[in-house]
């Protein structure tokens, strides 16, 4: 025989208890991270005032240098110094020529040039870059038969690691004395002097 189970309360049992267990097991979870947020923002507050300090001392170690800078460039602009910074300048500038290579220079374009791409002329122009450094202007006049060749040593320098931007200035078409097409081209050298 099947037995019955007959409730006579006027609000039926409901099961709570598993609800409300798991509202207090998420409520200290929830507590335990704000307390971790807490602490690690209290950590955190520290850090930024250490980095503040060290912006100030860097900026303040900046403005020194700027001020020597200033009073340096004062001494080397007076009368009595402009003959020795202009021999100066110019004595780096002979340096920085005499630092071309030019067996780096035929080297590294014999591996870009094409077989019939003809070098008819180079000129290297030194450009002063960044403080102490210099840049290498390479102004080339090249010769081939069509311009197919030199459309292809114009990718292969863009694409060299060794040299930079490419720039035709002016292209000549061939004449009675020179049966070539030629083309003048600038390229930046990236080699170091």
């Amino acid at each position: 025989m099947k037995a019955l189970s007959i409730n006579l309360a006027t609000e039926p049992f409901r099961r709570f208890r598993p609800i409300l267990v798991a509202s207090m097991a998420l409520a200290v979870l929830l507590v335990g991270l704000l307390a971790v947020q807490l602490y690690l923002f209290w950590l955190e507050k520290d850090e930024g005032r250490e980095t503040a300090l060290a912006i100030e001392q860097t900026q303040a170690r900046l403005n020194t240098l700027i001020a020597e800078e200033r009073r340096l460039n004062e001494i080397l602009l007076r009368p009595e110094n402009a003959a020795v910074l202009d021999r100066s300048l110019f004595l780096n500038e002979l340096l920085a020529r005499k630092g071309i290579s030019w067996t780096l220079i035929f080297r590294d374009l014999e591996e870009v040039l094409p077989h019939n791409v003809k070098l008819v002329q180079i000129r290297p122009q030194i450009q002063a870059g960044a403080p102490a450094r210099y840049e290498v202007l390479l102004e080339m006049v090249v010769a081939s038969e069509s311009a197919e060749p030199v459309i292809e040593m114009l990718r292969a320098l863009e694409s060299s690691p060794l040299f930079g931007e490419t720039a035709v200035s002016a292209a000549f078409p061939p004449t009675d004395t020179e049966p070539l097409y030629r083309y003048r081209v600038s390229v930046r050298y990236a080699r170091q002097l």
